[in-house]
């Protein structure tokens, strides 16, 4: 843990605006770098707060949708793919009390900056109770999913460099009962409907109402990971979540390309002049293609119309295993999509690591949703800069249809979580169709009537009631993957509470290690804390994962 404290040089440091050309008594000033608590202002602080958030659930999402098959995975071996690195960003937006952590674009962390907003609060006659209860509330999810991610995290000693400069790490109940208090004190705050005082709310426009639904939201979904079913019930019964799209927790993106680039990360790394940059998952649109799921034109742009190995002749030079037989340990799990999905839908398998070939231009792109691209209307255009929405989309973080899905996981009846279900997939498709509307070129009439919406939801929920076992359980969890397109930073906590679906793709390596149950601790971390010690693997389960050790379970890897 760094030892120097710099409050409030922060994320918005660069528009910190200095009267220094007013001030004829330099003897009177304090050094810009090294500006006092009482100078900083507390705006640009939550800025900060919210940006280091956000970057923390992009992480977060990363990883977890690799793993969880809903985006691709780059390399064969779990161990070599997620080594101590991995979470070092993560760390230090969350821990660092230094400016400019190198080659970390991190500045000042949560923990840091919201101290720096409760002494503000305190010493000031100006009511900042809601940027300390915004600021409270992120540091709080970002605590219990760092817990959910490395099993630990530092709480009781965080945040107090001189008297902790090695701080422990506690155990996940510890954090998760801390980040459950903090979120009480952040109600508390809210409840009195504080004033923002002039500043700027990402999410919520300063609706202190909506922030008070997010809270509860995060409460059920660590209350289902954790099995409390009663405090689940109690916080279901005040009926005061996140339970309708317009209260969805979401970051907005903008469409602006320089100083800075406001655009969705994956817009500006697929809309370039150099066509897409990573690869989708071949699962996940296998998936909806063949389900016909109502959303698969808005998640993802076709650049071609078929796909070399499944409708077009194999290509060496652009997709080189659409040449290769499909390997036994695909067969023995009931898999014939190996290499390439059908009708354009280019992508990679999990694990597939043949390297990059000049394709950028025929592989699948990010769609409309969530990233403001193209619309697929069968076109079949190459992308480009500014096309589509201009990557002015979304980060969806907690959205009202995942609720309904922590809901019917925690049903009692199969007719019960059938409804959850249903309401689950209603608002997810309810949310993405309206994106379609950003792409002003598209041609709509491509887009899904009332009634195939209807006709497919009715069609999985009658699926699901007639299945049974794994069968349901399968059905259930592949919705909620679908939903999580985007945002699917939870995913990975259901597929180790759950072990569903077990409908996953096998991974290209037939024995890619154990499955990650945590990854490493934060490199950086181990190098500075000698209280620290690094892990050797990847399989100690989180304190809520009470599951057969890996590689027994997932039963999927």
């Amino acid at each position: 843990m760094k030892k120097i404290f710099k409050t409030v040089l922060t994320v918005a440091f660069t528009g910190l605006v200095f009267n220094a050309c007013e001030t004829t008594d330099l003897d009177l000033r304090v050094s810009p770098n090294d500006l006092a608590i009482s100078q900083a202002d507390p705006n640009l602080i939550l800025n900060s707060i919210q940006l280091a958030g956000v970057s923390n659930m992009d992480r977060f999402n990363d990883l977890s949708a690799q793993l969880t098959r809903i985006q691709y995975m780059t390399g064969r071996i779990y161990f070599n793919n997620f080594q101590g690195g991995v979470m070092n960003s993560v760390w230090a937006r969350t821990y660092s009390s230094e400016f400019n952590l190198a080659g970390s674009a991190v500045d000042v962390g949560l923990f840091t900056n919201v101290d720096a907003l409760k002494q503000i609060n305190a010493d000031s006659d100006i009511n900042y109770d809601f940027h300390v209860a915004v600021g409270q509330t992120i540091k709080a999810y970002s605590l219990l999913l760092l817990t959910d991610f490395i099993g630990q995290a530092a709480f009781t000693q965080a945040g107090n460099p001189d008297e902790f400069p090695a701080p422990i790490l506690d155990d996940g109940p510890v954090v998760y009962d801390g980040a459950l208090s903090l979120l009480d004190e952040a109600e508390a705050l809210f409840a009195t409907n504080p004033p923002t005082q002039g500043a700027d709310d990402f999410f919520y426009g300063g609706d202190s109402t909506k922030w008070i639904k997010l809270i509860n939201a995060i409460r059920l979904r660590t209350y289902f990971l954790t099995g409390n079913t009663a405090a689940f019930n109690a916080v279901v019964a005040e009926d005061n979540f996140i339970s309708e799209i317009e209260d969805d927790f979401q970051f907005q993106y903008g469409s602006r390309v320089l100083q800075p680039d406001t655009r969705h990360p994956e817009y500006a790394n697929d809309y370039s002049p150099t066509g897409a940059g990573g690869y989708l998952s071949n699962w996940l649109m296998e998936t909806m293609r063949v389900k016909e799921d109502p959303r698969i034109r808005y998640y993802f742009y076709r650049q071609v119309d078929a796909t070399p190995g499944a409708d077009a002749d194999p290509d060496e030079q652009f997709l080189s295993c659409s040449l290769f037989s499909v390997p036994q340990h695909f067969i023995d799990g009931g898999f014939t999509t190996f290499c390439s999905v059908p009708n354009g839908y280019w992508g990679r398998n999990h694990g597939n690591d043949e390297g990059t070939p000049p394709d950028g231009f025929f592989k699948t792109a990010y769609g409309v949703y969530p990233a403001a691209g193209r619309f697929d209307d069968n076109s079949f255009g190459t992308i480009g800069l500014g096309q589509g929405g201009g990557g002015a989309g979304i980060r969806p973080i907690i959205l009202a249809s995942y609720v309904d899905f922590w809901r019917g996981a925690m049903a009692t009846s199969p007719a019960a979580k059938a409804e959850f279900l249903r309401s689950a997939m209603e608002k997810s498709i309810e949310k993405v169709q309206p994106f379609a509307a950003l792409d002003g070129n598209a041609d709509r009439s491509f887009e899904p009537t009332e009634t195939e919406v209807s006709d497919y939801i009715d069609d999985t929920v009658a699926a699901f009631l007639a299945a049974s076992g794994d069968a349901q359980e399968d059905i259930f969890a592949e919705q909620y993957w679908i939903a999580q397109w985007g945002g699917a930073q939870e995913a990975w906590n259901y597929y180790r509470k759950t072990g569903y679906p077990t409908t996953l793709s096998p991974s290209w390596e037939p024995d890619p290690g154990p499955f990650p149950r945590s990854f490493f601790y934060p490199q950086d971390e181990v190098i500075t804390n000698p209280n620290l010690q690094q892990r050797s693997d990847l399989t100690n389960q989180v304190f809520w994962d009470t599951n057969p050790a890996s590689p027994a379970f997932p039963q999927a890897n």
